[in-house]
């Protein structure tokens, strides 16, 4: 049976743009907590970060019509937050202490190497999802089932990152090796950057 005449649903019901929306935070939020810890921490933000900060700019440039004419107020508040939340803690940072934005904001030289596998995850999980919509239709039940899933995987992914960043590695005595670090933020980044794509 046909699912084409069936209607688009909006992601988990909520209004279009929310879950873009949430995803969006998260992934500013990370910047927030690693801009805003104290000067004697040494920690920086990891190069796949700015790949996902890249699909936030992206997203937010990219607004449909559809979107911008929405009355729906969650939305907006999300996008107040993401935005109005870097632009108060880049402020604050400046003011408190302006070489801390380029001690965090720089990555590492080691890190650069992780360069043409991050951009692989991003276009590869983007294009991915892209694609997927385009195959299926974005009224397609399963289409919308499986973007549902995809975007609370990505979720999850951005909520354990933080933990793992900010709780449970710096408590371990055995640090994880890049190379395994390298695997992990790149699953983060396909997954999110799917969930992304398939709102295109």
């Amino acid at each position: 049976m046909s699912t084409t005449a069936n209607p688009e649903y909006p992601t988990y019901g909520l209004p279009i743009g929310t879950v873009r929306g949430f995803l969006s935070v998260l992934i500013c939020s990370f910047f927030w907590i690693v801009l805003l810890y104290p000067s004697d921490a040494e920690l920086r933000v990891p190069l796949a970060h700015f790949f996902l900060l890249a699909l936030v700019l992206m997203a937010f440039a990219s607004q449909p019509s559809s979107e911008l004419r929405t009355r729906a107020v969650l939305p907006w508040i999300l996008r107040l937050i993401f935005v109005g939340g870097s632009v108060a803690v880049i402020g604050y940072v400046l003011y408190v202490d302006p070489s801390r934005l380029a001690q965090r904001l720089t990555p590492q030289v080691e890190e650069l190497t992780q360069w043409p596998a991050l951009l692989a995850c991003l276009a590869g999980g983007f294009g991915g999802g892209l694609v997927f919509r385009f195959l299926l239709g974005s009224r397609n039940e399963f289409f919308m089932t499986v973007r549902a899933w995809v975007g609370i995987i990505a979720m999850l992914l951005l909520l354990f990152e933080m933990l793992l960043q900010f709780v449970i590695i710096p408590n371990m005595e055995d640090k994880p090796s890049m190379e395994t670090l390298k695997v992990w933020e790149g699953v983060v980044l396909a997954v999110t950057a799917a969930y992304f794509g398939t709102r295109t």
